[in-house]
């Protein structure tokens, strides 16, 4: 069956930012006028498309991404709407590890806020290309050149002007193109077309001055164009066009555009610059991977004809049809009914179903192809970040790599009825998100469940209610602490020996422990030689050290950042296996803990606090008592302040209200994690004497 749209005619984009710029109410805007809606959803009232499940309606925020498919200028564009939340991370993060482009969205009051430096960075991993735009345009407060410069000094963008709006905030109007030097204003909001017409004069000169950085913005990234701006020749609009995408595709430059979704100003003007400038599968470099049985690099074209790989990005528990998993098709297809071979887990897996998403509606589909985004129904084994591909034609693509949680609870069920109910609850949705943790407390038995911050356990919690029909109790928040060495530890010599009616068990270890890389978590490394401990006995010890890492020695939290390296040791031909191999092992690392000066790790967030200036003195206060760290303030727009400091998570616990009530409910804060630091050896015994 041939393609409906060639692959340069497809636009991977997701739409990314921070929380209330107006992600959803874009997306929403842009269905419509490609004719996938015939009427305008709301977020306040709850009946936007991707904002599907009941805990996004209610609360008015997106928790998980939502894929759905348009068409704009005989393209096909796939959309995936990601979270603003920092507790839902871990949604924007896979996302964009499988997308083309993005569309970063800013609201023009606020400019660049917290989690819009986090998306940022999470694009800037995975080298993914951005146009911005700044939403908002009609509300009081909006600036538009503030904005850019935020994107240009805090974001280090080389940010670049394409629009220039006609009015501002109630009087915000329409834009004019400052490459093709026309104005379009919508005089209604309605969603019809823009009307041409002509340059306000009060704006020509800001035209012209605008458009000349624009070209030499541009002919900085080509040396035909540098030229001839240099020798101040003419540059007509297809050769600044062909420009600009390419040094959008290199990430060399970042369009940015204005607008206001909300009433329907702007976005068909976006539309046209993520088909203009952001690439297609074929703009981006060839797919790399592994071979998995030489680790030699191989590298996959975006090519039908080529053998498959596609990556695992996102698994959702659908309630009518099963697991569904998400998967991006780098090369190659995939068809109904087929059996694909996941090398990681080296098992095969049947295509049961194929399907194309638009939210939470489904559409079955007999083929996809490369480039392509569409889910699979009927995988058992394979996971968020696995790869699928051909039997004969192995490949493993990288991984996604996810934050740690940070906070936890401890959950049990109200009645012996809804025990089963818990597990099987908490199984899949540990599945679907990688940074939901479960784990049962080796000393008090309870099952403890671990998550990015209180909203996201609270969201899935809320979801076993009501997904899975349980009943349960939950417990107070706790900071999810760790514990590591601060001091090596050379050749702990530890012998499991028991010896009991017929076979004994023995097994006798030497390790090294060191304190490893801030986030580097346990690493193991074989350095036996001579067959002092036979092969098939080493990952045996290194389960047993995994395994006794999951509970430390000062307070039972997981051990992390320990680089253990096995030296030596010895066998008995008869009493040895792999038990008693793994006892050694985890005993000999709880011994080696124990010697290394073992300490405390606790999270610590990036906070952002925003008050009125006349409480900026009182705000301070309450973060240097909370253990906090300023780092520096911003003014914000109408005689605002935002004050950046680094607090403990642990001290953050109830500050919302403590904040309401010292700033008469004017101040507002973002937190989102940075990373783990020591505790004090005094905060440490307390904590300790606490457990």
């Amino acid at each position: 069956m041939a393609r409906k749209y060639a692959l340069e005619q497809f636009r991977n984009i997701g739409i990314i930012a921070h929380i209330d710029a107006g992600k959803t109410t874009t997306t929403e805007r842009i269905l419509y006028y490609t004719g996938k809606t015939h009427k305008i959803g709301s977020v306040d009232d709850g009946t936007t498309v991707t904002d599907w499940m009941e805990q996004e309606r209610e609360r008015g925020i997106t928790i998980v991404s939502a894929a759905v498919s348009a068409v704009w200028n005989h393209h096909l564009v796939n959309i995936i709407d990601t979270p603003g939340h920092i507790d839902f991370t871990a949604e924007v993060q896979r996302s964009l590890r499988v997308l083309d482009g993005g569309v970063v969205v800013f609201d023009a009051v606020q400019g660049v806020e917290p989690q819009s430096e986090t998306v940022w960075r999470q694009a800037d991993l995975y080298r993914v290309p951005r146009v911005c735009f700044v939403n908002k345009m009609d509300r009081v407060g909006a600036s538009y050149e503030r904005t850019l410069d935020m994107i240009r000094d805090r974001l280090g963008a080389n940010a670049v002007a394409l629009q220039v709006p006609i009015g501002v905030e109630n009087e915000f109007e329409g834009v004019i193109d400052l490459i093709t030097k026309k104005a379009y204003i919508w005089e209604d909001h309605t969603g019809c077309a823009p009307e041409e017409v002509a340059i306000p004069a009060d704006l020509l000169d800001q035209v012209e001055k605008s458009r000349n950085q624009l070209i030499e913005k541009v002919a900085e990234t080509n040396e035909e164009l540098t030229l001839k701006f240099l020798e101040e020749d003419s540059i007509d609009e297809d050769e600044i066009k062909t420009a600009l995408r390419r040094a959008v595709i290199n990430n060399q430059i970042t369009p940015v555009l204005c607008g206001s979704s909300l009433i329907s100003t702007g976005v068909q003007s976006l539309l046209d610059a993520v088909i203009d400038y952001l690439p297609s599968p074929l703009d981006i470099p060839p797919v790399e991977g592994s071979d998995p049985k030489t680790n030699q690099i191989i590298t996959r074209k975006p090519a039908d004809e080529e053998p498959l790989s596609a990556l695992v990005f996102k698994i959702v528990t659908d309630p009518y049809v099963g697991r569904l998993a998400y998967i991006r098709i780098y090369s190659g297809t995939i068809e109904q009914g087929t059996t694909v071979f996941n090398p990681g887990k080296q098992k095969r897996e049947r295509v049961g179903r194929l399907i194309r998403m638009y939210a939470d509606r489904r559409e079955d589909i007999a083929k996809a192809s490369a480039g392509d985004i569409a889910a699979v129904l009927g995988l058992k084994n394979s996971f968020t970040g696995d790869t699928l591909c051909e039997t004969g034609s192995p490949i493993i693509l990288e991984n996604i790599s996810f934050p740690d949680p940070v906070i936890m609870v401890a959950i049990e069920p109200k009645t012996t009825a809804d025990q089963e109910k818990l597990s099987t609850a908490l199984k899949k949705l540990s599945e679907e998100d990688p940074t939901f943790q479960v784990r049962v407390d080796g000393d008090t038995g309870q099952t403890l469940i671990s998550g990015m911050g209180e909203l996201h356990l609270e969201v899935l919690v809320d979801r076993m209610l009501r997904e899975f029909k349980v009943q349960a109790r939950v417990g107070r928040p706790r900071v999810a602490y760790k514990e590591s060495i601060t001091r090596p530890v050379d050749k702990l010599d530890y012998r499991h020996v028991k010896q009991t009616g017929g076979h004994g068990q023995y097994g006798h270890v030497v390790i090294n422990l060191e304190p490893g890389k801030d986030g580097s978590g346990i690493v193991f490394e074989d350095e036996i030689k001579g067959g002092v401990i036979p092969r098939e006995y080493i990952s045996a010890v290194e389960k047993g050290i995994l395994a006794a890492a999951e509970s430390g020695v000062l307070a039972g939290y997981p051990v992390t950042d320990v680089k253990v390296t096995l030296v030596d040791g010895s066998f008995h031909e008869v009493d040895s296996s792999d038990l008693a191999f793994k006892m050694a092992g985890s005993m000999a690392f709880r011994q080696g803990i124990q010697k290394g000066s073992p300490v405390l790790q606790e999270p610590i967030m990036k906070v952002e606090v925003v008050i009125p200036e006349e409480f900026l003195g009182d705000i301070i206060g309450q973060i240097n008592s909370r253990r906090g760290d300023v780092q520096g303030m911003d003014n914000h727009p109408g005689s605002s302040q935002g004050v950046r400091a680094m607090v403990p998570l642990s001290e953050m616990f109830g500050y919302a209200t403590e904040l309401r009530s010292a700033t008469k409910g004017r101040g507002a804060f973002t937190m989102e994690f940075d990373h783990y630091s020591k505790v004090s050896e005094e905060l440490s015994r307390k904590i300790v004497v606490g457990v």
